[in-house]
């Protein structure tokens, strides 16, 4: 059975250099009806456990470590014995948020996650956070860009461990040259594909944020 995707949206607050901000998160379930994938657990373990059902969670992989994305995190690994991967370069933030816990596996680039006839390849693209990865799928035509792309440009890089040059780099190196096809999914919002973002680059930079 080929692998699904399915988004459960998750609301709570984003927290990070003494400001707080009230955020939606989209989490997303990649599987079939037996096992699943969680990407970026946020917000309420409950409701995504809810989601997951009877199926068994493969892994909880984090796109990167703001608490906005991982704050669930822990809790649903407990309910469901299911190990959290987060890229290594991420672990001062998970820390601001998880200081007693640090994630189960770590995730390096070019590593294939397979589970329920998905195959999810880690993208190292920094910039946003400095272990921030997204995970492409060539066979379902998707890639979870967590917060390093979304509809209309980059992720925000004005807060601590953000870096404008580097997510912009990231994006053209390792985003811009997938099939145009590719259904970009991203962390907060809708959804958009590389060939509606990958003319705006330029743009993007000339915006220099």
């Amino acid at each position: 059975m080929a692998a699904r995707i399915e988004r459960l949206v998750t609301s709570g607050q984003f927290t990070l250099d003494g400001g707080t901000w009230d955020v939606d998160n989209n989490v997303w379930l990649v599987g079939d009806d037996h096992e699943v994938i969680v990407i970026d657990a946020a917000h309420d373990a409950a409701a995504v456990a809810r989601a997951v059902g009877d199926r068994r969670l493969a892994a909880i992989v984090c796109t990167h470590a703001h608490n906005d994305h991982i704050n669930a995190a822990t809790e649903l690994a407990d309910r469901t014995g299911a190990h959290i991967w987060l890229h290594p370069d991420d672990l001062p933030l998970w820390r601001l948020t998880h200081p007693g816990r640090d994630p189960d596996r770590h995730l390096r680039d070019g590593q294939v996650i397979e589970a329920a006839g998905a195959d999810l390849t880690v993208l190292h693209t920094p910039g946003h956070a400095p272990g921030a990865v997204c995970l492409y799928d060539p066979g379902l035509g998707v890639v979870f860009t967590g917060d390093t792309l979304f509809q209309g440009g980059p992720g925000a890089t004005g807060r601590s461990y953000s870096h404008f040059p580097t997510i912009i780099a990231s994006i053209r190196d390792r985003l811009l040259g997938l099939p145009p096809h590719t259904q970009v999914l991203t962390g907060h919002g809708d959804a958009t594909t590389i060939g509606a973002e990958a003319p705006h680059l330029e743009e993007w930079i000339a915006r220099g944020h």
